[in-house]
């Protein structure tokens, strides 16, 4: 090694310290809440620097995953500030008594303890899990048996897959007053009811499911359509010439033939009632009376997204709201898992 290569080594070993060492410290000042106005400025001029040190390392065999690598960096870099760093803190901050600015103590389960204790968020979990069942099933079946329908061969059918699909472009908060107003108006007037369905609990938690269903299944309904045209005519044809009637060609052709298609649907809808959170605000904001654990509790339509919100901003306990969110992240995670595992295991069975 002669003394220009050791020297662009040395130089590279460097920066790339000099790199992580500004970037530790400015994830560190921001955990303590520290008033430094440039640890942003600084955080970035870590990343740069880091990249500097692996460009400049003096190395012929692995140069081109280093270059494919720094152009890759502002997509990594970005995701992993705005994902993966909060993800982190976010645990963190879950065994803490931080409130939203900074932390004063480590307070170990504590937030976990009383998430667990509390029958509000219990029940908002137990609704969540009964929405989320409810649409996955409804959602998918009805947005397949509209997608079969406008793959039919008749005048419209373009007009009827826009109008199918239009509520999926409408604001989940606007959707939700839209459907307050039919709700507490419209319909009150129109059969003549003495109050409105979003009074009672029951019919408010229905009611949500509705609006749901109206937003989402044009969505899963062109995935559907994407997948049903894709199956070869020419199989279609072979079936209907050895006599194969619409309802064996339903069940044993069209739909093991868009398994996969199936697969991305009910994750999407899973994934997507889960985090349902501006429908249930606008509608009812998770209002409604309802008897669980021995106590009466007023979220009655509260799902576990605007309970999360409403525990962090509405009541100020960000640490506790935390605890929640981080949760909610390793339910979503490991039921979406399960979800796609068991999917794939039946596409390779179809």
């Amino acid at each position: 090694m002669n003394n220009n290569t050791a020297g662009k080594k040395m130089l590279s070993i460097v920066l790339l310290i000099a790199g992580i060492i500004a970037l530790g410290a400015a994830i560190v000042l921001d955990i303590q809440g520290s008033k430094f106005a440039f640890r942003g400025a600084l955080l970035i001029i870590g990343a740069i620097v880091i990249l500097i040190g692996m460009y400049e390392f003096p190395t012929i065999e692995h140069h081109r995953s280093i270059i494919n690598f720094i152009f890759l960096f502002p997509l990594l870099f970005t995701f992993a500030i705005t994902v993966i760093v909060p993800m982190i803190l976010g645990i963190f901050y879950s065994f803490t008594d931080w409130n939203g600015v900074k932390m004063n103590n480590f307070v170990g389960l504590k937030n976990y303890q009383t998430m667990f204790k509390d029958p509000a968020f219990l029940w908002s979990l137990l609704l969540t899990v009964l929405f989320v069942i409810v649409n996955m099933i409804l959602v998918n079946v009805i947005g397949f048996l509209l997608a079969l329908l406008c793959t039919n061969k008749f005048k419209g059918v373009g007009f009827f897959r826009a109008a199918y699909f239009l509520p999926n472009l409408i604001g989940g908060i606007v959707l939700g007053y839209i459907w307050q107003f039919i709700f507490s108006n419209v319909l009150i007037k129109m059969f003549h009811l003495k109050f409105s369905p979003l009074a009672d609990t029951r019919q408010a938690f229905i009611a949500i499911i509705v609006v749901y269903i109206w937003q989402y299944a044009g969505y899963i309904m062109l995935i559907y359509i994407t997948g049903l045209t894709t199956i070869p005519k020419d199989v279609l044809e072979a079936a209907s010439i050895d006599g194969a009637n619409a309802t064996t060609t339903l069940f044993k052709i069209k739909i093991p033939m868009i398994a996969a298609t199936i697969t991305i649907c009910t994750f999407l809808t899973l994934t997507s009632a889960f985090k349902q959170f501006d429908v249930n605000m606008a509608l009812t904001n998770g209002a409604g009376a309802m008897k669980f654990m021995g106590r009466t509790i007023s979220n009655g339509t509260q799902m576990l997204a605007l309970n999360i919100y409403n525990t962090a901003i509405s009541q100020n306990n960000y640490a506790l709201g935390q605890a929640k969110a981080v949760l909610f992240f390793i339910i979503l995670a490991t039921v979406s898992i399960i979800q796609v595992r068991i999917s794939n295991s039946k596409e390779v069975e179809m």
